[in-house]
């Protein structure tokens, strides 16, 4: 196993005989062809397979501009294919439950840009440098007794 090192010099040995590689990152497909990645955003999660074609992404059996109306939110989702010059190319399959609008749009672009990744790992350092692959961990507050919410007190009176 490993050997006791008495001295400082054999301890640098022992650092510079031991090179740190970079992790390699290989394409992850199924049978199908597709890539896929699970995002997450408050409270919502969205499962999406992400395979070649021409830029059709559908969010619960439904079209993106008839599930997300607001033009801000499918925006959100095109951020990761419009960082990495990927615009057009692949289709889109995914479904997306729990949270708001606003967080299942933030989730499917986490999983879009996992899926990405996974698809082509070359574009991980775009997407990364984006902070696209980054979690937004942020969840709601949970509320406290003898509070109205999380931190709003009842209204004070003197009288």
């Amino acid at each position: 196993m490993a050997e006791t090192v008495q001295s400082m010099e054999g301890l640098a040995a022992l650092k510079n005989s031991q090179p740190q590689e970079a992790p390699v990152h290989v394409q992850k497909l199924d049978k199908q062809g597709r890539a896929y990645a699970t995002g997450k955003r408050k409270d919502a999660v969205a499962r999406v397979w992400l395979k070649r074609g021409s830029g059709k992404i559908t969010v619960n059996d439904r079209t993106v501009e008839v599930y997300f109306a607001r033009p801000v939110l499918r925006m959100i989702i095109q951020q990761p294919f419009l960082a990495s010059n990927r615009g057009g190319q692949y289709d889109v399959v995914c479904t997306v439950s729990g949270g708001g609008l606003s967080g299942q749009a933030g989730a499917l672009r986490h999983g879009v840009s996992r899926a990405l990744t996974f698809f082509e790992p070359e574009l991980r350092g775009v997407l990364k440098k984006g902070g696209f692959l980054t979690r937004d961990s942020r969840v709601v507050e949970r509320k406290k007794y003898g509070k109205k919410k999380a931190r709003r007190s009842f209204q004070f009176s003197k009288r």
